[in-house]
């Protein structure tokens, strides 16, 4: 018996060291993959408004705070009490502030990294869930040639990096059904998600249960699960016990109800779209694969006895259910539903890799990625005859073109390797896109406002306060002129403002100066901001 027991034990850790190979070689590729599409190129563009500039202005306070004055715990935006998120990712983000500097790159690394990672733990869900490797490696590396996952998870803002924890937790839930002491990685990962969005920690947690209820319902009433839970979130619930004991019913009022719950049945600053906004959004943006969506989810769900299968189903529905019943509505908000939607798409590529040579495929497929490639090559076209001349968008339409003319043609012929072509092709594609000027393409929807945020260093003291004579408050201008600048377009704010202080300054376009009734003022600063002239104006000191 001890000499039967030696050899299985030989035969078994041989067996160990032989399936762990490929998984260790895959995700080291994936995170190489992921880490150079996601921080490449990161700080060559300037941080775009609301969620960034806000964002990077938090970490900001918070990385020029002494540690004693717990700004880390309770933060800042203008001074001002920041109740609208928890601050987990503003101090990682501040970290690197206090490590590399204050600028786009440092502002931006955190979210980049974390989203890289999800890249290999999608994998090991996948791994998880499905019996071949195959559709594993397809819905990770669908996953990282996803644009709209590229795009956000690139920005300084919290949506990749709660991708990260939910899939963390996601992961530890999965292997928790054949190892309990994974119940405190679901805690854990519970956690980070509530320390990083707050109630989005709620909704999330209501799609693991809901999955659980329906593949292991046996792991919702273990002991060990609701201890790993509660041992998980003690530190969520320590930071929200210090936020009600620091700032009392104020807290509650408006950082969890008017900037967190309040969105669910009323639109935050006008934010308002209709129900179909989110799956036009997918629709939209994750071409090529949404001409394989249909076909992976009735492949999804022929197979919903199966637990990936009720897996994608119960994310991928609840989540856009849950979102798009929601009032306040925006682009980034459906972020956590392509994880989901690659796992689809994955089992499905690892079907048609199964099919043999000259197989055929839907017209569908072919047709689609047909017209891809013509309107790909029209853009390319375009971009070469515009003036001025476009080179990166120019190259990037013809990377896809080629990409999907190439893939095209295969798949006419029955050739599954254009499920190869697609995802090289693409991920070129976006590595050129990502290189270019155009991957924050917000940043041409108004004035750059670099060169204004130098303007008012320049010519106003840092104690000094601005109006902004604009329609729109701009987060980013707050950021690289590291004071809050209100905006308001009622002539009667500036002009009351004007007169009840000594030294006003305010900001706004030089054709917009004659709109305002201001007593003696002069400019003290002028600079062109893309098309647009724009001067800082104050009181003349002859009447100050």
């Amino acid at each position: 018996m001890p000499f039967v027991n030696f050899i299985w034990g030989r035969l078994e850790k041989k067996y160990r060291t032989v399936s762990k190979r490929p998984d260790s070689i895959w995700v080291i590729l994936l995170l190489l993959a992921a880490v150079i599409i996601f921080t490449i190129d990161l700080g060559d563009l300037p941080l775009r408004d609301w969620d960034e500039g806000t964002v990077a202005q938090v970490a900001r306070e918070i990385s020029e705070a002494p540690f004693n004055s717990l700004r880390w715990l309770y933060p800042t935006l203008g001074g001002v009490p920041y109740h609208n998120k928890p601050p987990l990712i503003h101090i990682l983000i501040a970290s690197c502030y206090s490590l590399w500097g204050v600028h786009e790159w440092t502002a931006r690394l955190p979210g980049a990294v974390l989203t890289a990672v999800s890249v290999p733990l999608l994998y090991f869900i996948g791994r998880e869930i499905f019996h071949q490797r195959t559709a594993a490696i397809y819905s990770a590396l669908i996953y990282v040639t996803m644009l709209p996952v590229v795009r956000h998870g690139r920005l300084a803002m919290l949506d990749g990096a709660s991708v990260c924890f939910f899939l963390v937790m996601m992961l530890c839930l999965l292997r928790s059904r054949r190892n309990l002491r994974y119940c405190l990685g679901v805690g854990i990962g519970l956690g980070l998600i509530c320390l990083t969005k707050g109630i989005l920690g709620v909704l999330f947690a209501a799609i693991a249960f809901a999955f659980l209820f329906w593949d292991t319902p046996r792991l919702i009433t273990s002991v060990y699960m609701w201890v790993g839970i509660i041992i998980g979130c003690l530190p969520v619930g320590l930071w929200y016990a210090a936020q009600w004991l620091h700032y009392g019913n104020t807290f509650t009022n408006v950082g969890m109800v008017d900037q967190s719950l309040s969105r669910i049945w009323q639109p935050v600053e006008g934010h308002s779209q209709p129900i179909w906004y989110y799956p036009l959004e997918i629709v939209k943006y994750t071409h090529p694969w949404l001409l394989f969506l249909f076909a992976s989810f009735r492949l999804t769900w022929q197979n919903r006895n199966l637990s990936w299968a009720k897996l994608v189903l119960v994310w991928s529905c609840l989540y856009l259910v849950a979102i798009s019943i929601m009032t306040t509505k925006l682009p980034w908000y459906v972020f956590p539903i392509y994880p989901s939607l690659a796992l689809a798409l994955g089992a499905k590529a690892a079907e048609i890799e199964s099919t043999p040579l000259f197989s055929s495929y839907p017209r569908l497929w072919g047709t689609g990625l047909g017209i891809l490639a013509v309107v790909a090559t029209v853009g390319s076209i375009y971009y070469s005859f515009a003036k001025p001349v476009h080179p990166d968008l120019q190259l990037i339409f013809a990377a896809v073109a080629g990409t999907m003319a190439l893939g095209a043609i295969l798949t006419e012929r029955g050739d599954a390797q254009f499920l190869k072509v697609l995802l090289w092709g693409t991920y070129i594609s976006l590595l050129l896109f990502v290189k270019s000027n155009y991957w924050v393409w917000e940043l041409n929807e108004n004035y750059p406002v670099k060169p204004v945020a130098q303007m008012i260093q320049r010519a106003v003291n840092p104690t000094g306060k601005i109006y902004s004579f604009s329609p729109y408050h701009r987060p980013s201008l707050d950021f690289y002129s590291n004071r809050v600048i209100p905006a308001t377009n009622q002539p009667n704010v500036i002009e009351q403002y004007w007169r009840q202080n000594g030294q006003p300054y305010v900001l706004l376009e030089e054709s917009d100066k004659a709109k305002l009734k201001l007593d003696a003022a002069e400019i003290v600063a002028r600079t062109k901001a893309g098309n647009q002239v724009f001067v800082l104006i104050t009181k003349s000191t002859s009447r100050i």
